[in-house]
């Protein structure tokens, strides 16, 4: 550990990251469940407004202020509240992964969609031995702006390759620990499933301006992964 530190340089980035999350194309109201009367679900809205703190103090006017809160919490402050263990996160802090182009955000969701949670729960084995024809889940794709000066471990993944090693994490994971105990911003690493870049911001403070860029469709089928920018469209293939 010592040594992987030892020369470290900062990168001074300032630049617009992707961030790839699950999502719905078509919005759902979250009370048609409780009511068939949509005026019911505008009284369940108003009352769950009233009460949820605001995370995010948006200079927007009062109209569209809403829709930024709304944006900030999903592509930004959602990881900062729900902790998970990761690749630099051992699951006792926050911290948010975004990447350098979406092409690299679309390996690095295709492979934690596909093997965290469909083979996990044995879905992937439906598709492959013909029970279901494909699984389809909804990606929607924000732009977050980062200003900091980031730890860049890229020029040490030749002399340390755990650091991007496929599926196991308990080298990396001690360095995302060190650099929230020290309060560094976070870090900017090579991708592990594709040539790209990714960055693990740990303060939130570095991070603005968040909004909608497009929206994905991946499909597991017996051949892979197709991503989709459209209706019916093929961007790319993963297998």
């Amino acid at each position: 550990m010592e040594s992987l530190f030892a020369g470290l340089h900062l990168a001074d980035i300032h630049q617009t990251l992707i961030r790839n999350i699950i999502s719905l194309r078509a919005s759902q109201d979250l009370f048609d469940d409780l009511s068939d009367t949509p005026a019911d679900w505008v009284v369940a809205q108003r009352c769950e407004s009233g009460v949820k703190p605001h995370g995010y103090v948006s200079p927007a006017t009062a109209l569209y202020r809403p829709f930024e809160e709304a944006d900030w919490f999903n592509a930004v402050e959602f990881p900062f509240k729900n902790w998970s263990a990761s690749r630099f996160c051992d699951g006792t802090f926050g911290i948010w992964y975004g990447a350098d182009t979406v092409g690299t955000s679309v390996h690095e969701t295709v492979y934690h969609w596909r093997t965290r949670l469909l083979r996990d729960a044995g879905f992937e084995q439906l598709v492959l031995n013909g029970v279901r024809e494909s699984i389809t889940a909804e990606r929607k794709i924000y732009g977050v702006r980062c200003d900091a000066a980031l730890i860049d471990l890229r020029p040490q993944v030749t002399l340390f390759p755990s650091l991007v090693d496929m599926e196991h994490y308990h080298s990396t994971q001690p360095i995302g620990a060190r650099l929230k105990r020290e309060g560094h911003p976070g870090l900017v690493s090579c991708s592990a499933r594709c040539d790209g870049d990714v960055y693990a911001v740990l303060n939130a403070n570095v991070l603005s301006g968040a909004s909608i860029q497009s929206y994905l469709t991946y499909q597991l089928t017996a051949q892979g992964v197709r991503v989709s920018r459209g209706m019916g469209d093929t961007w790319m293939w993963i297998t």
